[in-house]
């Protein structure tokens, strides 16, 4: 049986989705590239200083159009210096948090997983913080080698919850949730036992980091993210139709001719390094990685060929939108937008598992 013969197959919670066609795929990309853009466009018009979205458009295109001046110096400073280089963050992030929590939601079989319940986003906060400890700064090289450091400490706290939540080759949701919480709290400890070391300077700097915010970063910063969520990503969809096999059960996808371990190394390694680049430029943003592929598979259904890249845009989405909320809820000042992904994600995740308790487990 050829690749492309195989059915998609559903995980046990989600109802069959039908069959991938180039229509349907156009239509997917091209709903969600419009939210996207409108998403986009509202950050960057609303704000403590409101700026029409013509206003906005003719900023952005004055370079390459002919265009006559239409904003005061200070509308540029809040929208050219300001906005754009944290919009273009949240959507980084917010993709890397969701396609990882997708990616670990396949590879698991469970629809508890996610970067932050895992303690994944622990290891990566982890990893940052080392590179403070080491000297790693903000900009230039060190732009380039927070990620990384961020990507070990993912990628270790990973592999130690697979370890110790694995029975039989499954994932139970108990063993799960209390193998990311043994991990979430070793690396807390860890982090803060390094941040002992550092100076009040430094440590300032690592708290405001973890709480979970988009604070604007450099160029070098942002590129380094998105050259992450690109490789990541373009190995994750090179995976997606193994691992639509694989919600069949390892020995029927092994059977099928899927080599199982090489598929779950590839997905832990993938979903680990968009996780620690979100997080070296973030910190810890709670249950983007949860709700948004949740909310990608009831739209969209579980074949992770579409799944997987809806769950990009949307986090992006949800991402930019959150932090909207975040600057405007307490304006002038401004609450991290891990407070509200948490509001959100929290109900969220408890409705999921009191659903699944009455389902017994399943």
């Amino acid at each position: 049986m050829t690749e492309r013969a195989l059915p998609a197959a559903p995980p046990r919670e989600a109802a069959p989705a039908p069959p991938v066609t180039g229509r349907r795929l156009l239509r997917l990309c091209g709903g969600l590239f419009a939210a996207l853009l409108v998403t986009l466009l509202l950050s960057l018009s609303v704000g403590t200083i409101r700026v029409g979205p013509h206003r906005v458009l003719a900023m952005l295109f004055a370079s390459v159009l002919p265009l006559p001046v239409m904003w005061t110096p200070t509308e540029a400073a809040a929208v050219l210096s300001l906005r754009v280089p944290r919009v273009l963050l949240a959507g980084l992030v917010g993709a890397c948090l969701a396609i990882a929590g997708g990616a670990f939601q396949a590879i698991s079989r469970n629809p508890l997983a996610d970067p932050f319940i895992l303690g994944v986003s622990s290891g990566a906060a982890f990893g940052v913080v080392v590179a403070v400890f080491l000297g790693v700064g903000p900009v230039g090289v060190g732009a380039v080698l927070a990620p990384l450091f961020g990507f070990a400490g993912a990628l270790l706290a990973a592999l130690v919850v697979y370890r110790l939540a694995s029975v039989e080759s499954r994932l139970p949701v108990e063993t799960l949730l209390l193998a990311g919480v043994a991990v979430s709290l070793f690396f807390a400890s860890a982090i803060m036992l390094v941040s002992s070391f550092v100076s009040a300077i430094e440590l300032q700097g690592i708290s405001f980091t973890l709480m979970g915010n988009l604070a604007p970063r450099g160029p070098a910063a942002v590129a380094a993210v998105a050259a992450c969520l690109l490789l990541g990503t373009g190995v994750l969809l090179a995976v997606a139709q193994p691992l639509n096999v694989l919600a069949l059960g390892e020995e029927a996808a092994a059977a099928l001719g899927v080599e199982v371990e090489r598929v779950k190394r590839t997905v832990f390694v993938a979903a680990s390094l968009v996780t620690g680049a979100a997080v070296s430029v973030s910190g810890s943003i709670a249950f983007v990685g949860l709700m948004v592929p949740h909310a990608a598979r009831l739209l969209f259904g579980p074949d992770n060929r579409i799944l997987l890249p809806a769950s990009l845009l949307m986090g992006a989405i949800f991402l930019m939108a959150a932090d909207l909320v975040a600057r405007l809820v307490a304006a002038p000042a401004e609450l991290p937008v891990g407070v509200i992904t948490a509001f959100c994600g929290a109900p969220f995740f408890a409705v999921l598992l009191r659903r699944r308790a009455r389902r017994g487990g399943r």
